[in-house]
């Protein structure tokens, strides 16, 4: 861990890989190198505080990691969050970019005394903002951030959550190894009983998994304030949605990140302690947008690869996924398939809401006499292990046979 008598992060701290520290804030730059690269469509901010875009690009002269930190209304955590980037064990060189949302709490004094402390031991700081009457949003916040910083790779991080000393160094090295891809980490929830579910799979993913299970209900397969990426990939991806409150940004960069071809990789250490609390700006987006785009993503990812398929679910869900389908990918439907008696009985759904004549009937069949692919519906992790050995009964690959959509 560092303390207010390390030795400055840089070319002191001897080392091939380690290079000189960047440019102070809001300084013009001294050193003769160009703006650090900016990414496509990130533009000028409104009535904002930032430092300058001087940083470094030459090798001898950028930092090797930026910390990616947007902040709005973050008193309350913002001082273990930063105390853990100064405890990093990192010894290459490493800035905090800081773009703070129009905070109308104590959020800039904080970040003020902190820069202090982590400039002592050669980690640069830029703070950069906006005081305007209104934040413009969390991806807004994450764009300004990256475009201020100069770092080779970005290493993102929520105001709420606290890292492990070994983040960095641990998903720097990752990061090197799996080029073009999202390195995240396994996570330790606070409260330790909040979102049970969620956590174990968030930690308990396989490899294979963080592709195939990126449809899912609970969003991107690493999380996002785990991520660790380099700045080229994150630039060829292109920026976060700026469109404020209610827009899942971070599940659509995840999209345009797998659709350009983008894989993940997750160090299979609990590297962050990630916060749960009402005020999450999680909560503000609706459920029924992420359906929407969820589906959206399955359809062009999967569906449109498939020339029939099952719905595993001929109850609530399964039946809302088929209505949210396109007219074509309906028509691809050749059943539904459960374990209920009573649903199998029935026979068939009618779905009523067509406008065509007859209305479409689906079959519904044991799940044991469907024909996959299949597309679940069904929540893992909810029935003692049922349906996970009901489905491994069959002996299906997933990602072949069969994608998670619950």
């Amino acid at each position: 861990m560092a303390d207010a008598a390390a030795a400055p992060r840089g070319r002191s701290a001897g080392g091939p890989l380690r290079e000189g520290p960047g440019v102070p804030e809001a300084t013009p730059a001294t050193c003769p190198c160009p703006a650090a690269p900016t990414c496509p469509e990130l533009g000028a901010l409104p009535r904002q505080r930032r430092a300058p875009l001087g940083a470094a690009i030459q090798e001898d002269c950028r930092n090797q990691v930026s910390v990616i930190l947007p902040v709005h209304n973050s008193e309350s955590w913002l001082d273990g969050c930063l105390k853990s980037v100064l405890e990093q064990d990192f010894q290459g060189t490493m800035e905090l970019s800081v773009f703070n949302d129009a905070s109308k709490d104590n959020s800039i004094s904080i970040l003020e005394k902190w820069k202090i402390k982590l400039e002592d031991v050669g980690i640069q700081v830029i703070i950069g903002g906006h005081d305007s009457p209104q934040p413009q949003g969390v991806g807004f916040a994450k764009n300004q951030a990256v475009v201020q910083s100069s770092g080779i790779y970005l290493c993102f991080l929520d105001s709420d959550d606290v890292m492990m000393p070994q983040r960095v160094r641990l998903q720097y090295e990752a990061a090197i190894q799996h080029p073009n891809s999202i390195i995240g980490c396994q996570v330790k929830r606070e409260p330790l009983e909040s979102t049970e579910r969620y956590t174990r799979w968030i930690n308990n993913l396989t490899q294979g998994q963080l592709l195939t299970q990126v449809f899912t209900s609970h969003g991107p397969t690493v999380i996002m304030p785990t991520w660790f990426c380099s700045r080229e990939w994150f630039c060829h991806v292109g920026k976060f949605d700026e469109g404020g409150k209610g827009i899942p940004e971070d599940l659509l960069f995840f999209y345009k990140h797998v659709q350009k071809g983008g894989r993940v990789f997750r160090v299979d250490q609990c590297l962050l302690l990630y916060r749960y609390h009402p005020q999450a700006a999680t909560h503000s987006v609706l459920e029924e947008t992420i359906w929407n785009h969820r589906v959206r993503f399955l359809e062009d990812r999967v569906l449109k690869h498939w020339a029939s398929f099952t719905i595993w679910n001929a109850g609530k869900q399964g039946r809302k996924l088929y209505r949210s389908l396109s007219p074509a990918n309906r028509r691809k439907v050749a059943a539904f398939c459960d374990v209920d008696r009573n649903k199998i009985v029935k026979g068939f759904y009618t779905y009523e809401e067509s406008e065509e004549r007859p209305k479409p009937k689906i079959p519904i069949q044991h799940f044991r006499e469907a024909t996959p692919p299949f597309i679940i519906c069904v929540k893992m992790d909810l029935t003692g292990g049922v349906f996970e050995k009901n489905l491994n009964e069959l002996n299906l690959k997933e990602g072949l046979d069969y994608y998670h959509f619950n």
